[in-house]
């Protein structure tokens, strides 16, 4: 399911220097290969080429274009979860990602941009073959440090700029750090005009490698130009030769990378090396725990950081979550290097993971808290170092629960956030491993099987909630025994067996009571049992218990369950005809549903709005809202697998607008509600139909209530 149709691209933050032939030859030949690939050096400018020309050529294709960035992942087995979150996909069913991948992009001409894949090339290069074979539109532009070697591949070796273009290149980010006249005389005490000589010759030496030029900018407050050039000669000689058989300019980008690590503090370098650790973006608090000690006082990381900001070795970003900062992949792999000489890597590591196991745990906790929101995004931007932590605990066998504990306390990211898929990917790795610790095992356990029965996989939910059953009767866990007696019930649910819905989620909520346990989970629970009640035909049980939902949620400030709430809450509104108060609480629902990406609530909720849109009397904007919903199942699964109970909104609609419309106008109205995305879905549902011509929507004139009552659909 598409998630938004923002732009693929990410807009350029300075001015693109030269590169003029490189784009119109990658330009002609993205119109005769359906692979091109720009291969190169570490900092030579494959990526800022490839994006650049992906931007002035992406008119060309309908679909737009999209950018995949590779550089973060380490895990092969997660490449196509990155494919779908950079074209904004979520899915919930049990497809492969890689049949989600080529089912969304059969039917597209679409420019995939795929970045930093070197580490995953074979992967990489497979998945990519067999997309160009399912999807004729589409066409990817991929910049490497090696071809995909793929047949039909056009690869593009890419040579550092010509000397006038880095001259301009480093004049510009000169211009950047130090305005003015002295900017391409070099920095402090370069004199009144610029030295044009010191700069080509500093330009020349090092090899116009745009990464090495713009650290070479960087330096300019505190260096002339001919301060720059008598160190780079020293650190040439410090840093010649390299590894055996790689290439001289290889080996001047790790000079000018050297060269900036000289020209640090020792603590600045002892940072730099620690930082390596960092998977993704990193704030503060986490570069304090994480690399402070004797040596770098976490009082003073601060003033490290900025030095490295300064250098440009650590580049500044808003995230969703907020500020961040982050390192390029080579500066990253640099300090790797420093880190590993230093003999520190292990712990640094370890005290790595530990951080994230924290922020893992924060991030459960506020969960059911007014920072719910602010929780989705912490996590999101935290998930490449999340994953870092999982694969250190899944890599030292006696660790192994703590994997089980970090992969179950992210039970809100699975679930909450749209990530049914990776949370399941990590669930089933976890819960492979030998038997150890009961308590975090017993825990991934009652999560894998709320992940699976959302995935609508009932078999792998029943094997892992059986087994968590046994092993909390054996161990005595009461709290892990009411989460699998809790989804029993939420499966049982889901099944269209509400009698013994309402028996296990009842027993769940009475544990949960003489427990003590209080938390979105708990409340989810709640709302299920009056679904349960609706479905049997008890109207009133089922909203007193969502009222006291909604009374907690008002007061914690939990708002993801309080959105379940109110579809049960519409879902009665509905069924005594109160359309407008239905309308008015989907509304919420919608909007909640769609901001933690949760598709199975949004999907409901939509599909309710439809049959409510239909009984007000508007049979062709309820099946628009009807069609806009199938593109939602299609992510989430057979429309709530198979529910009789949760697909009755759909069947009465479907029913009552078909009538009123006709086959064929019916088909056609929701064939436009089908072809809109996402977001243009939300937008439609929380806005109605926009009038035709100034006349207003059918809805809007008349709310009729003709109609006899509808009962509430008896399960089967």
């Amino acid at each position: 399911m598409r998630r938004s149709d923002l732009g693929g691209l990410p807009a350029e933050l300075n001015r693109f220097v030269g590169r003029e032939d490189e784009i119109r030859e990658l330009q002609g030949l993205l119109t005769r290969f359906r692979v091109v690939t720009v291969v190169g050096v570490g900092g030579v400018g494959k990526s800022r080429l490839a994006l650049r020309t992906a931007a002035v050529t992406e008119k060309r294709y309908c679909d737009g274009a999209r950018l995949v960035e590779l550089a973060a992942l380490r895990d092969a087995g997660l490449l196509e979860q990155a494919l779908l979150d950079a074209l904004g996909l979520t899915d919930h069913t049990r497809r492969p990602p890689r049949e989600v991948l080529a089912g969304h992009l059969a039917g597209r001409r679409l420019l995939l941009v795929l970045d930093g894949f070197e580490h995953l090339v074979d992967a990489c290069a497979e998945l990519v073959r067999e997309l160009l074979r399912r999807a004729p539109g589409l066409t990817v532009l991929a910049a490497g440090r090696c071809p995909l070697r793929l047949d039909g591949e056009a690869v593009v070796p890419l040579a550092p700029l010509p000397d006038d273009d880095a001259v301009r290149l480093f004049t510009d980010r000169a211009a950047a750090v130090l305005p003015g006249p002295r900017a391409a005389g070099g920095g402090p005490g370069a004199g009144a005009g610029p030295d044009g000589g010191a700069v080509r010759e500093l330009c020349r030496r090092l090899d116009g490698i745009p990464l090495a030029l713009e650290l070479a900018a960087g330096r300019l407050p505190v260096l002339t130009v001919e301060q720059m050039l008598h160190r780079l000669d020293d650190r040439f000689r410090l840093l010649t030769g390299g590894t055996r058989g790689a290439l001289p300019r290889h080996r001047t980008l790790r000079t000018a990378i050297g060269w900036s690590h000289e020209l640090c503090t020792p603590r600045e370098r002892l940072l730099w090396a620690r930082l390596s650790v960092f998977a993704g973006p990193f704030d503060l608090e986490a570069v304090e725990y994480v690399c402070g000690g004797p040596e770098l006082p976490a009082d003073e990381v601060l003033d490290a950081v900025a030095g490295l900001v300064d250098r440009s070795v650590v580049l500044r970003e808003e995230t969703p979550a907020g500020v961040r900062h982050r390192m390029l992949d080579t500066v990253r792999a640099y300090g790797a290097e420093w880190l590993a000489a230093l003999g520190d890597e292990e712990r640094m590591r370890r005290r790595h993971r530990d951080w994230y196991m924290g922020l893992a745990t924060w991030c459960e906790l506020e969960w059911f808290s007014p920072r719910q929101a602010e929780v989705a995004a912490c996590a999101g931007t935290a998930l490449p170092d999340l994953r870092a932590a999982l694969e250190l605990c899944l890599e030292t066998p006696e660790e192994a629960h703590l994997a089980q504990h970090l992969a179950a306390t992210l039970w809100f990211c699975w679930v909450g956030c749209g990530r049914l898929a990776e949370g399941r990917y990590w669930l089933d790795r976890v819960v492979a491993l030998e038997p150890g610790h009961d308590e975090a095992r017993l825990r991934a356990l009652w999560v894998l099987g709320y992940v699976a029965i959302l995935q609508g996989d009932d078999t792998a939910a029943v094997a892992a909630l059986y087994e968590c059953g046994e092993g909390a009767a054996r161990t005595g866990n009461a709290l892990a025994a009411a989460y699998t007696t809790h989804r029993m019930g939420c499966l049982a649910l889901l099944s269209d067996d509400m009698q013994r819905a309402e028996e296990l989620l009842s027993q769940a909520l009475t544990a949960y009571r003489e427990l003590g346990e209080l938390n979105s989970q708990v409340l989810m629970g709640q709302v299920e049992l009056a679904m349960a009640k609706v479905f049997l035909g008890e109207p009133e049980a089922a909203v007193a218990l969502c009222r006291e939902v909604r009374e907690v949620c008002e007061d914690r400030g939990e708002r993801w369950t309080r959105a379940y709430a109110l579809y049960v809450l519409a879902y009665s509104a509905w069924t005594r005809g109160a359309y407008g108060e239905a309308r008015e609480l989907l509304g919420e629902c919608i909007t909640i549903d769609h901001a933690f990406n949760d598709l199975v609530g949004l999907v409901l909720a939509v599909e309710l709005l439809a049959l409510v849109t239909a009984a007000e009397g508007d049979p062709a904007e309820a099946a628009v809202l009807q069609g806009a919903a199938a593109p939602m199942w299609a992510a989430v699964g057979v429309p709530l697998f198979g529910s009789g109970c949760f697909g009755a909104p759909r069947a009465l609609c479907e029913q009552r607008a078909g009538e009123e419309l006709g086959a064929e106008r019916f088909r056609s109205y929701v064939a436009e509600g089908s072809a809109l995305s996402l977001d243009a879905a939300v937008e439609r549902a929380l806005a109605g139909r926009p009038p035709l011509d100034g006349v207003p929507s059918p809805r809007r004139r008349s709310r009729s209530r003709s109609r006899p009552r509808p009962r509430p659909p008896r399960p089967r």
